[in-house]
């Protein structure tokens, strides 16, 4: 799902950002002509995610770049991995190093949440999924990550769904209301989805030709009677307050699918580092 008319664009102006008027400190020290090798190496276990977006990036300094794959998106990594090899002119690997680096970084720390999420919820048949809490600019990548450690997408965008919420409703005057609308403006492959947060406003929305229902907040015992009420005529979403803590006990509720913002929006990047030899 990588576009990388997006992503070339993405990195330039990460470069444009992090360059600026030009790299003063390599620009003083490094000879034009100076070649060297580096390696990407893993500094903890993990997911690894992003190492084709971190080649390109030296791959747009430097076109006679060699990058060399030890690991491939999706592979775990050890404490102490050697991901890759870079070499050419030590200039553009100086001034590409902290761009690629929070770029795999990223990917990779979310990768590795959504693995160990995907992990514990195993034994039920639910999808893991993120939401559009995603790093302005960067939601391709972040939620390619999420699809690298196991995981699946919500919408990538406002146009893929409609998502009626709770402001949506409030705005209307009513749920029922809200998907008749919806139904006679959206396209035909448009499915439509209501977030409820009582067990009446889940009825409702079904009655109403809703495609999926989102259980906004809902407690797990309350979970349990909707996945009853709904009884396969609708998709159940689980959303709110999901964690690593208690992903399972929202798994075992019967619920089609569990969306985590915090597989994007709050990430632990995974440690790795770039060393010249």
């Amino acid at each position: 799902m990588l576009n990388w008319l997006v992503i070339d664009d993405l990195i330039q102006n990460a470069l444009i950002e992090d360059i600026g008027f030009g790299d003063v400190t390599t620009d003083c020290l490094i000879p034009k002509d100076q070649i060297s090798k580096g390696r990407f190496i893993a500094k903890e276990g993990g997911v690894l995610a992003g190492i084709d977006v971190a080649k390109r990036v030296f791959e747009i300094l430097d076109q006679d770049i060699h990058f060399s794959k030890s690991h491939y998106d999706g592979d775990l990594l050890d404490k102490g991995d050697v991901i890759a090899e870079v070499q050419g002119h030590t200039a553009a690997i100086l001034k590409g190093e902290r761009v690629a680096l929070n770029i795999l970084q990223r990917m990779s720390g979310i990768a590795t949440k959504t693995y160990r999420i995907c992990r514990l919820v195993r034994d039920y048949d639910v999808k893991i999924v993120d939401t559009r809490k995603t790093l302005p600019g960067f939601r391709m990548l972040d939620k390619y990550a999420v699809m690298v450690g196991g995981g699946h997408n919500h919408r990538i965008n406002l146009s893929d769904l409609v998502l009626i919420k709770d402001n949506h409703i409030k705005a209307v005057g009513g749920i029922k209301k809200a998907v008749m609308l919806a139904k006679e403006k959206a396209p035909f492959t448009v499915k439509i989805e209501v977030e409820v947060e009582t067990l009446e406003q889940l009825e409702e929305a079904i009655e109403a030709g809703a495609d999926i229902v989102m259980l906004d907040n809902m407690d797990v015992e309350t979970m349990r009677k909707a996945v009853v009420i709904a009884d396969k005529r609708v998709l159940l979403e689980a959303s709110g307050n999901v964690s690593e803590d208690n992903v399972r006990e929202v798994a075992s509720t019967g619920v089609d699918i569990i969306s985590i913002g915090s597989l994007t929006h709050s990430v632990n990047a995974l440690d790795i580092s770039l060393k010249l030899l």
